[in-house]
């Protein structure tokens, strides 16, 4: 029998998400680990209220950040430009449920822009991309979800190169049913999803379910994995 998880991974859209129904939403939902993206303050007193640990580095200029967890774990950053990624590791002292360890890699990715910003955050998505390239490449013995909002599509170049190194789990979930993976990001508030940006990269992992989930006052949904460890991976470094 495999280790089980469950993680939910939703932008908050820099504080409109409703904060008291995101926490419901979670709490409902009993996943283990929470990570969010463009996060304020009042959604992370409302999250830290369901889960009891993790790190919050809350804003309102887009760049709040947070993971919350059911349990203790380490936490660390990777350093990209704009904006870093967050890092949870779970272990088993700590995680009863995990046979070996799992690395939580929490990313948001700058988004295209046309006009004026269109260069500036050209630069930022390709340093970005760069940096969590030489991460993962430098780590690759390690069993790891790196999930978020990645302003990509399939079709754009970011996404084929994380896609590359790493298991969509999304897709490889709604190929084993014969389907697609569901569209994450609408255009306007609890509008209809149109485009698949949110992702879930697994490695050493087996998706056992995989939910696209409305978020109230966002323009994302929610992404809720269910994950299975079968076999401690060898820690890379």
């Amino acid at each position: 029998m495999g280790s089980q998880l469950r993680v939910f991974s939703g932008n908050l859209m820099n504080g409109r998400a409703d904060p008291a129904a995101f926490a419901d939403l979670v709490r409902r939902s009993g996943a283990d680990v929470v990570v969010a993206q463009e996060l304020a303050p009042e959604q992370a007193r409302a999250l830290g209220d369901v889960l009891p640990h993790g790190r919050f580095e809350p804003a309102r200029d887009f760049t709040g950040m947070g993971i919350a967890l059911r349990h203790p774990a380490d936490f660390d950053r990777v350093p990209l430009a704009y904006r870093d990624a967050r890092i949870a590791r779970l272990d088993s002292a700590h995680w009863p449920a995990l046979a070996g360890g799992l690395e939580i890699v929490n990313v948001h990715m700058a988004s295209p822009a046309f006009g004026a910003q269109a260069w500036a955050r050209f630069r930022h998505r390709r340093k970005q991309c760069r940096g969590l390239v030489e991460y993962l490449d430098a780590t690759p013995g390690r069993t790891r979800a790196v999930l978020g909002d990645f302003n990509a599509t399939p079709s754009w170049p970011l996404y084929r190169v994380v896609a590359a190194r790493l298991e969509d789990l999304a897709l490889s979930h709604a190929r084993s049913r014969g389907a697609r993976p569901a569209r994450t990001w609408a255009r306007w508030v609890d509008g209809p999803p149109l485009l698949r940006i949110d992702h879930c990269f697994g490695s050493g992992l087996r998706v056992d379910d995989f939910q696209v989930v409305a978020i109230r006052g966002s323009d994302h949904s929610g992404l809720v994995v269910d994950l299975s460890l079968d076999e401690p991976a060898a820690s890379g470094r």
